[in-house]
């Protein structure tokens, strides 16, 4: 019953985001809970691990373990949330500063008015940055630095959306991105092994996504055609005319800003100190450096805590629902049927049914939910048919071919509102281009023997 109630909640969640009937900070926490006094009604949670002590747990009960859990949810994004609150203000500053300004100027004088050079360039980019293996950096850069050449070019900023995400997706396989050091830490395996079985499947689909960056060039070379800027156009389209806008860039300190946001992406991408402390740290200096004046420095924050709350509610919007998610053990129930579905008569096709399976599954539950949950139960089956902990590690990471489309996953709500695109619309159009890249984990995964089809 725990387990029909989740499907339910899911398909619930999607159809009203999809449909754009609820936004998704409303849906994030309505939706959880309305399934979860559901439950309640049901007495479906006498058996979590809160209820446990007491003898007979009535309905009065079951409802107030609804708080705990939200609590529980909440305090496993704090981190997150607190981090994306800094990072946002720190670039939102840095470009007050006109620190992108340069960047941008460059990238226009590449493109020259070609769309396909900058798709092109999103796409390089947007992967080199993303081997930090830190979304949120990756859309924070990536975002500031294309956004302007889209809005002045007339480009679908869509198509950065999709770009960014995906080059973000392949990228986060490495050792040091999440899934796979979950992987590693569950089932034990070496992290230069299964670098060697993801790689060869990552370079494809890299080269893959180059491929589309260059479709979509053509079809936005067709769309609007290419700009013949000269100099005097380059430099009039990079022109800062806005007074209030001007009165705040720091020409003199672009070397300062720049040494010093170079240092923290080094740092992040060395993991020498926590994300949450370099962005905090990163905040205050920025402000300190460039305006000198408390009432500048107070302005800065005024202005730029807008773009920076309205991610950070949606983050622990994420939070709630997968406190209550995971709380209640809708996420083991439903994690408990993805297992079940499968004939033991299927079991020389493990390795294809676990790849599969880590579509949806990384898609509806997060990373820990399905890492830790729902993999030692995979695995466990696997190793009666012959499939070692090497392969079935390496298929269950194949399906993160979809898991940044999720909803629950933090730091997408940054890149929803920095782009302005509707949930809905970016994760039809991205999904598109991601089946691409299952296909694609799943072909040479087969071809290099690291998952084989059957045994």
């Amino acid at each position: 019953m725990l387990a029909i109630l989740a499907w339910l909640m899911i398909i619930v969640f999607m159809i009203l985001i999809i449909r754009k009937k609820l936004t998704p900070f409303s849906a994030l926490i309505l939706v959880p809970v309305a399934f979860t006094l559901v439950g309640s009604f049901l007495g479906l949670y006498k058996g979590v691990d809160e209820l446990k002590e007491i003898a007979n747990p009535g309905l009065i009960d079951q409802i107030l373990v609804i708080g705990t859990w939200t609590v529980a949810g909440i305090k496993k994004v704090s981190t997150t949330a607190v981090m994306l609150l800094f990072a946002i203000l720190y670039f939102s500053i840095m470009l007050n500063a006109g620190l992108f300004d340069p960047v941008t100027k460059k990238m226009i004088q590449f493109a020259k008015g070609d769309p396909l050079k900058v798709l092109v360039a999103t796409a390089i980019v947007s992967a080199a940055v993303s081997l930090n293996g830190d979304g949120t950096t990756t859309t924070l850069i990536v975002c500031t630095a294309f956004i302007p050449i889209y809005k002045e070019l007339g480009m679908k900023v869509m198509n950065l959306g999709v770009l960014l995400i995906l080059m973000n997706t392949i990228m986060n396989l490495l050792p040091w991105g999440g899934p796979t050091a979950r992987v590693i830490s569950i089932l034990g395996i070496g992290e230069s092994e299964i670098l060697m079985a993801l790689v060869p499947g990552m370079v494809v689909s890299a080269i893959y996504m180059i491929g589309v960056a260059y479709i979509m060039g053509l079809r936005e070379r067709k769309r609007i055609g290419i700009k013949n800027l000269s100099n005097e156009d380059i430099e009039r389209l990079t022109e800062v005319t806005d007074e209030e806008a001007l009165a705040l860039k720091r020409p003199k300190l672009v070397w300062v800003n720049a040494i010093m946001t170079i240092a923290i992406v080094v740092m992040l991408v060395m993991n020498l100190l926590p994300s949450v402390f370099l962005f905090l740290m990163g905040t205050a200096l920025a402000l300190v450096i460039n305006y000198k004046s408390l009432k500048d420095q107070k302005q800065r924050i005024q202005d730029n805590a807008g773009d920076a709350v309205q991610v950070v509610i949606l983050v622990l919007g994420a939070g709630i629902f997968m406190g209550l998610f995971t709380g209640s053990g809708m996420a083991d129930a439903l994690a408990l049927s993805l297992t079940k579905i499968i004939p033991a008569s299927f079991g020389r096709f493990w390795g294809l049914i676990v790849a599969l399976l880590s579509a949806p599954g990384t898609f509806f539950l997060s990373n820990d939910a399905f890492y830790y949950g729902v993999l030692p139960v995979l695995a466990e089956t696997g190793a009666q048919y012959g499939f070692t902990a090497l392969e079935l590690g390496t298929a269950s990471l194949l399906g993160q071919a979809f898991h940044l489309l999720s909803p629950l996953v933090a730091f997408i709500y940054l890149l929803l509102n920095l782009t302005g695109l509707e949930m809905g619309e970016w994760q039809k159009e991205s999904g598109k281009w991601a089946i691409g890249i299952f296909v694609i984990f799943i072909v040479m995964a087969a071809i290099t023997n690291a998952v084989p089809l059957f045994k």
